[in-house]
C-alpha cells in the first residue's frame, strides 16, 4: 500500500537526530547499503530492505530519484517465503520412502526424520519465489518527519530497526500519547499525569 493508492494507512514518525556531511550522499549510502536483497535462488526464507519508490523490484540507488524536491521518497520491501504445509508433507513422505527403499529398513530415527526434513526445506526453499510486500515512505528531513504508508505491526517495527541502521538515526512513533509529550511543555505533575493514563473503552 503506497500513498497513490486510493486509501491509505499511515503510520507518522518523528526523527530523532541529523545526519552528519552531504546530505544526499548520505541517505544514498544508507539506502543502497541495505537495499534488499533477492532470495528467489536461495535459502533465506525473509529479505528486509530498501527499494526505489518508482521501481520497487529495481532496487538501484545510483542516481538521486529518491530526492524530490525537499522530501526523500523510498520504499521497505519485505519478501518472505511460505511453503504450503501440504507441500512440505508430501514431499517429507516422498523422501522418507525413497531412503526407506534405498537402506532397506522399514523404518528410520527421529534425527534422520529431522535431516530429511530440513533437507527438503532447503530445496523447496531454492524452488518457490517469495511474496513481496511493498511499502511506501516519505521523509520530510527539514521538518524531521517520516510518514510510513503502513500499520501493521511486523512492518513498522522492521521500518524503526533498519531505519536506525542505515542511517543512525532514530524513530519515534507518534501517537496521541508521544503527540502530547513532544509537543506540549508539560509540568513534571502533568507528565506523571499523562504516564498514568490508559485507553478508555466505548463498548458496552
Amino acid at each position: 500500500m503506497g500513498f497513490l493508492s486510493p486509501t491509505a494507512a499511515v503510520s507518522r514518525y518523528r526523527v530523532e537526530g541529523r545526519i552528519d556531511g552531504p546530505l544526499i550522499e548520505r541517505v544514498r549510502e544508507g539506502l543502497t547499503r541495505y537495499a534488499i536483497d533477492e532470495i528467489d535462488n536461495a535459502e533465506p526464507e525473509k529479505a528486509v530492505g530498501w527499494t526505489r519508490f518508482e521501481e520497487p523490484f529495481h532496487p538501484d540507488f545510483g542516481d538521486s530519484g529518491f530526492a524530490v524536491g525537499d522530501l526523500f521518497v523510498f520504499s521497505l520491501r519485505i519478501d518472505k517465503k511460505a511453503i504450503p504445509p501440504k507441500v512440505v508433507k508430501k514431499q517429507l513422505a516422498m523422501e522418507i520412502a525413497r531412503r526407506k527403499l534405498e537402506s532397506g529398513r522399514d523404518f528410520l530415527s527421529r534425527s534422520e526424520k529431522k535431516t530429511i526434513r530440513d533437507h527438503v526445506l532447503n530445496v523447496l526453499s531454492l524452488r518457490i519465489p517469495a511474496t513481496p510486500n511493498v511499502y511506501d515512505l516519505l521523509w520530510r528531513y527539514d521538518e524531521g518527519e517520516v510518514w510510513f504508508f503502513s500499520t501493521q505491526k511486523g512492518a513498522n517495527e522492521e521500518l524503526e530497526s533498519l531505519f536506525a541502521r542505515s542511517f543512525d538515526l532514530t524513530l519515534v512513533r507518534l501517537f496521541p500519547y508521544t503527540l502530547a509529550e513532544l509537543g506540549c511543555e508539560l509540568s513534571h505533575a502533568e507528565r506523571d499525569a499523562l504516564g498514568g493514563l490508559t485507553p478508555s473503552s466505548f463498548a458496552e
